[in-house]
């Protein structure tokens, strides 16, 4: 049996105004949304997603194929939203985050991203981001024509290249594989990975044993870093009951995404 505890925590920063993220945490699914499009329109982006991720998460079980479609609804529920108020149209959000989903009868984890808001996964002392940020820059690291130390100055950097509220519907990714005995997430928007490195990150990762003052701790670096934009942090740790030997040979680690290779 898989359990979940987490913390979260979000700061509109010490820039704008307003805060646009939007974040869930329930005990089968956690997630950060990041609006885009100022004028309220983002923040109201981001709470249909994580609305519509709500009611994903109130389902007694879940698998792979309900989150995609969850992703796929939220989608065009903000596409309407902004059809019947114009003063919306062009509103959008990044969303990802982790759940528990149900793959051949056992539990499984699951993270899914669209967007440049990140999941990380900490295990054992090491810090790994599972998601790939859906944006210009990133495509542009990816293809060698930039360095990783060139992307925090980059005059294209918020651009991202996959969104909610975007038509055709954005293809979201997918990851999904079997947990073990404990390991712990990280869900943020680009508030925090803006102003705080991968070796700081996992230095507060592994320095607080729950999952509150690390949350706490991440927003405070952040914000003592010049906090330039809205901050969402869920640290989620998943504790796995069962023996490392019960789980089934045919649920090896695999990486699934719904784009085309």
């Amino acid at each position: 049996m898989i359990t979940i505890s987490s913390a979260a925590v979000t700061h509109p920063g010490l820039v704008r105004k307003s805060n646009e993220d939007s974040m869930l945490v329930t005990d089968q699914l956690a997630a950060v949304a990041d609006g885009l499009g100022g004028h309220a329109a983002g923040e109201v982006a981001s709470k249909i997603a994580v609305e519509r991720m709500a009611r994903l998460a109130e389902q007694q079980s879940f698998n792979p194929d309900d989150v995609i479609s969850a992703i796929a609804d939220a989608n065009q529920l903000i596409l309407s939203e902004a059809r019947r108020r114009p003063e919306y149209l062009g509103m959008g959000t990044t969303l990802c985050g982790v759940g528990v989903v149900q793959v051949g009868g056992s539990g499984h984890c699951v993270v899914f991203n669209v967007g440049d808001s990140r999941v990380y996964r900490y295990v054992d002392g090491l810090l790994s981001q599972v998601t790939v940020d859906h944006s210009e820059v990133e495509e542009l690291r990816a293809a060698g024509q930039i360095s990783a130390q060139d992307i925090a100055r980059h005059p294209r950097r918020n651009v991202v290249t996959r969104c909610l509220g975007s038509e055709p519907s954005p293809l979201p990714d997918l990851w999904v594989f079997p947990p073990t005995e404990r390991e712990r997430f990280l869900i943020c928007s680009d508030g925090l990975t803006g102003e705080v490195d991968d070796a700081a990150i996992g230095e507060v990762l592994g320095s607080h044993a729950d999952p509150g003052p690390a949350a706490s701790a991440l927003l405070e670096l952040a914000l003592a870093a010049g906090g330039r934009d809205n901050i969402a942090v869920i640290v989620v740790d998943l504790a796995n009951s069962a023996a490392a030997g019960s789980i089934d040979a045919d649920t090896a680690p695999r990486t699934r995404s719904t784009q085309s290779p």
